[in-house]
């Protein structure tokens, strides 16, 4: 796979429609989608090394070059919300997550559990 053919695919995975699909209108209002997209990739390859130069091989009979090349991405989308446009005004419609919110939740009951022993070890 080229760079070009990678690039493509990131941009057709990392994309709001990925959380939603396209903006589309309803009884009189354009419903548009927004969402949060993050995502990140990477990418290399091995030249052949000084040491590894025709000369270095030359006892070894592998005339072969070695090398290689490899890259990959990864990525989340998330929605946040939409914004209905309806007789000329925007409204702001968020999207709830429930495990979002759970999440953050225990990770702050989490916490908060941590810093009453570690202040009860304290004190003893």
């Amino acid at each position: 796979m080229d760079v070009q053919e990678l690039l493509k695919r990131v941009g057709e995975n990392l994309s709001v429609g990925r959380a939603f699909g396209a903006a589309y209108e309803r009884d009189g209002a354009l419903i548009i989608p927004v969402a949060l997209v993050v995502g990140g990739g990477g990418g290399g390859g091995e030249i052949e090394s000084l040491d590894r130069s025709s000369e270095a091989r030359a006892g070894t009979g592998d005339d072969t070059p070695s090398g290689g090349a490899g890259g990959g991405y990864g990525g989340m989308v998330m929605p946040t919300g939409v914004y209905v446009v309806k007789d000329g005004s925007a409204k702001w419609v968020p999207a709830v997550n429930a495990n979002l919110i759970i999440l953050g939740v225990l990770a702050t009951l989490r916490l908060h559990i941590r810093s009453r022993r570690r202040a009860r070890r304290r004190r003893d």
